[in-house]
């Protein structure tokens, strides 16, 4: 089994982001990685985009043409951050250091979220003039559960740490990591291994049925399940898991084949 590390910037520009985008894509095309674990290698997670870069400031003969190249902008954008989502492996997200403005619209799409326990984030966005326009307003009020505190959170643009990230429901306390970036890191890996170790068939199909779930209802969802477990229950996966729990004194885990290429 294969474990994907994918690393972010300090700050954001558009060959960063384009390049992301891909990098997730490729890793649905792989048939050996079972989970993806993304952090940063420097100093913060993310400071966010970089406002200084001309991409931000495109202009057209008149207003109409220059919306619609700042439009095709964002929409580029939200391409890019939707690949995360979309990537058909778990994604943990490795947080230490600050986490601003962009950085929050990738973690949303992520599907596990740890910190450091000295994590920074805020929703930067107002601070700059614009309303997050990248999943940020999209994605957190499907996934956390404090509707109030996200709404002052996105319309003050403060900083806050873990506890509240926590209470927002953004942190799971338990994936709150003491002990600085490299006991962060270990925890991801560890978490990352452990989902590795199980079928991709159905690690693939859980990610898949959540993502499906959260935009439909609950008769819709178990409707879908039913035609996605109608074959995926057709996997040699099920016998191998099964065999593995019943199997004489000592019980051995799985030994799972690759997924084919996508």
């Amino acid at each position: 089994m294969c474990i994907g590390v994918t690393y972010l910037g300090r700050r954001f520009s558009s060959p960063f982001w384009s390049s992301l985008g891909s990098n997730f894509a490729k890793v649905r095309q792989d048939p050996n990685v079972r989970a993806v674990i993304l952090c940063s290698n420097t100093r913060a997670f993310t400071a966010g985009l970089d406002l200084k870069e001309d991409s931000l400031s495109l202009v057209g003969a008149d207003s109409a043409r220059s919306g619609l190249l700042l439009r095709e902008h964002v929409l580029e954008f939200q391409a890019a951050i939707s690949k995360i989502e979309d990537c058909e492996r778990p994604v943990i997200v490795a947080i230490h250091g600050v986490c601003y403005g962009l950085g929050i619209d990738i973690i949303a799409a992520c599907d596990i979220r740890l910190c450091d326990s000295k994590a920074q984030f805020s929703i930067k966005e107002v601070d700059a003039g614009i309303a997050a326009d990248i999943g940020t307003l999209q994605r957190l009020p499907k996934k956390t559960g404090n509707d109030s505190l996200l709404r002052e959170l996105a319309l003050t643009a403060r900083s806050f740490g873990p506890q509240e990230a926590c209470e927002l429901g953004l942190i799971a306390q338990r994936h709150v990591v003491e002990g600085g970036k490299e006991a962060l890191m270990s925890k991801a890996l560890q978490l990352a291994q452990q989902i590795a170790s199980k079928s991709p068939i159905a690690t693939l199909g859980t990610k898949h049925l959540l993502n499906y779930s959260t935009d439909h209802t609950v008769n819709e969802g178990l409707n879908y399940t039913a035609l996605w477990s109608a074959n995926a229950l057709q996997a040699t996966d099920v016998q191998d898991a099964i065999q593995a729990v019943v199997s004489a004194k000592n019980p051995k885990p799985a030994n799972f084949k690759r997924l084919g290429k996508l």
